[in-house]
């Protein structure tokens, strides 16, 4: 395996994978809508690492016709898709109910609807090569609703994780699933929540444990395993007016 694709590359968790996988020598094509820092982060990578091959593009996974578009170009450039990370999306959202539809529903549309397309075009891909490796990024917060300005983010990437499931038991040939679920990590979509959010770690560190989990091919990882993992499955149990309380 040698080929990468990441989506939403240009900050936060997608350019970190992209440092990362860097360093362990995969070529990348990394898109987002912000070009100008996808520029900048390339010519990073390629002074780090100038044995491996960086192409970019534009891309807003809202726009399924893109997708695909990036996505071909991605395989006609590498020859190969090895990996696609669906890793694109955002944290607007408020109450329901209470006049931010607008950013409720771009949220829904870039998390889910675009994690969808994004699966489309990358299992086209890997269907007609036999191989390949399709990673989710979820979150923790899709192992229950979340309310107030959470709530159609929770369900946005509860939504995700269902796509994956259902992915994973179709057993496509040559094809692995992977669900990768965040716990905190710091970046520019929880920068708002680092000062009171528990269990906050640092971006590198929360990526370094995305990384290992996608190295490993695992089916489904909640990271960094400490105290997700353990969270996971009490969240799953946990009464609804405890749960209320934790979010």
């Amino acid at each position: 395996m040698s080929t990468i694709v990441i989506t939403g590359a240009s900050s936060g968790l997608g350019a970190e994978m992209a440092r990362q996988f860097a360093a362990r020598g995969y070529d990348l094509g990394l898109c987002a809508r912000r070009v100008d820092r996808l520029d900048a982060l390339r010519a990073e990578l390629l002074a780090a690492h100038p044995g491996i091959v960086v192409h970019t593009a534009a891309l807003d996974v809202t726009d399924d016709a893109a997708v695909q578009t990036v996505f071909e170009k991605f395989r006609a450039e590498f020859g190969t898709l090895d990996r696609v990370v669906v890793n694109a999306g955002i944290g607007h959202g408020a109450a329901l109910g209470t006049g931010g539809h607008a950013a409720n529903r771009r949220t829904a549309l870039t998390n889910f609807v675009g994690a969808l397309s994004q699966s489309e075009h990358a299992l086209a891909v890997f269907r007609a090569q036999r191989r390949g490796h399709l990673v989710l990024i979820s979150s923790f917060s899709a192992v229950r609703g979340m309310r107030r300005s959470m709530t159609t983010y929770a369900a946005s990437k509860a939504g995700v994780a269902a796509l994956a499931e259902g992915l994973r038991s179709e057993q496509i040939p040559g094809v692995d699933i992977s669900l990768i679920c965040p716990g905190y990590i710091r970046s520019e979509m929880t920068e708002a929540q680092a000062d009171r959010a528990k269990f906050m770690v640092d971006t590198e560190t929360g990526v370094r444990a995305m990384v290992r989990a996608i190295e490993a091919r695992k089916t489904v990882a909640y990271v960094p395993a400490w105290p997700w993992v353990p969270l996971s499955v009490a969240m799953k149990v946990l009464p609804l007016s405890i749960v209320r309380k934790l979010t």
